[in-house]
């Protein structure tokens, strides 16, 4: 059979089974005459690449079709894809008039955005999955309108540091945030590139409480740290790819990753660890809302309930190792394989362990996001 031959329930058989990884996946989609879509990044209705396709907008590095095998199955190809790099740049560009179907935001977003008018409560009844959605993932600030959820909860996890386990020496003492000020390693650290996640793990280490992160000499005493730490960075990043490949080269010893990372690394047998700083992990629960002009929204249920679905749940674990919110996708993975990847059947166990976000006012997001930009700017 030649390439451009395989057949596309082929495709979706091997991913499903496990002889197909997602990192495989673009290439037998390639090879199968399904392609991966982008839209453009420009204000107005998004120019979708397939017109019957809804738009999903999304963090950098989620916009890949392995990530969505059930709706292909159903639909024959992936969604339209728009990325952003931080969910401020995200919010912005809505609010500028950018109009999506599904955006992925994470649970400190979600009074904000509910209050920007830009955003329309789900209806439940047209997810399949949402019956075996954990509550207390979308027991959420801001969530409800009438007993309909503006939020639909998908991933969630921890942001912390991978390591090189053979690069790096802890001198006998516990993990801490502090390894990305050590000026021992100077030019070999990464940080990922938004405030969304840099600034709230620096107010972890400087020892502020999240209920007291928007004061002013809380923000002056996070920018201080940041403004310390920047000469010893060697690249912030909105591509956790990036990141994975200079910390599997050994260009970084240590970076501010997601928990997704040290799962990706181990698969490729690169030694190293995520670290459980004494301080705590910064912890958080992502998923996805509609926008109140999605112009395919039945479309966006579809899509929301393939990434609630038992099936992206169990890939959304084994291969990349978040948390999924269906409860039947944990249900589905060993204690062992659970444990492995520092996750629990309880969400709980993981979110309660670190230092959990809480939704903030739009000037604290605004000053920080601005404060953080000039920092990498080197002001």
């Amino acid at each position: 059979m030649k390439k451009d031959d395989i057949p596309h329930d082929e495709v979706i058989d091997r991913l499903k089974s496990g002889d197909l990884s997602r990192r495989d996946f673009n290439r037998v989609l390639a090879a199968a005459g399904l392609a991966m879509v982008a839209t453009p990044m420009v204000p107005g209705r998004a120019n979708a690449a397939a017109a019957d396709q809804p738009t999903y907008f999304t963090w950098g590095g989620w916009d890949d079709p392995a990530y969505h095998p059930t709706y292909i199955e159903k639909f024959g190809e992936p969604p339209n894809f728009a990325t952003y790099g931080g969910s401020e740049e995200g919010f912005t560009k809505m609010r500028a008039g950018f109009i999506v179907d599904v955006a992925h935001p994470c649970n400190v977003e979600i009074p904000r955005w509910v209050a920007s008018g830009l955003f329309q409560p789900l209806d439940t009844s047209k997810l399949s999955n949402w019956p075996d959605i954990i509550p207390q993932l979308y027991q959420l600030e801001g969530n409800d309108h009438n007993g309909s959820p503006y939020f639909a909860p998908m991933d969630w996890g921890q942001t912390s540091i991978t390591y090189r386990t053979d690069l790096v020496d802890w001198q006998g003492k516990e993990e801490s945030w502090g390894l990305l000020w050590d000026e021992r390693y100077k030019g070999q650290i990464g940080s990922l590139g938004s405030a969304g996640d840099a600034w709230w793990c620096a107010a972890i280490y400087a020892g502020i409480d999240f209920k007291d992160i928007a004061r002013d000499e809380s923000l002056e005493k996070v920018a201080a740290l940041l403004r310390q730490q920047r000469p010893l960075i060697r690249m912030y990043s909105d591509d956790v790819t990036s990141l994975e490949q200079a910390l599997a080269s050994g260009e970084l010893v240590a970076a501010m990753t997601w928990n997704g990372t040290p799962a990706s690394l181990k698969a490729e047998n690169i030694p190293v660890a995520f670290a459980q700083p004494k301080e705590g992990a910064l912890t958080w629960v992502c998923g996805l809302m509609m926008h109140a002009k999605a112009p395919k929204p039945e479309m966006a249920h579809e899509l929301i309930d393939s990434l609630l679905s038992v099936e992206r749940g169990i890939l959304m674990i084994e291969e990349e190792g978040y948390g999924h919110s269906n409860a039947k996708s944990l249900a589905a993975v060993s204690d062992e394989r659970l444990a492995e990847l520092g996750l629990s059947r309880d969400p709980n166990d993981v979110l309660g362990a670190g230092k959990f976000m809480i939704p903030q006012e739009h000037d604290f997001e605004s000053k920080s996001n601005e404060m953080f930009e000039m920092i990498k700017a080197g002001f």
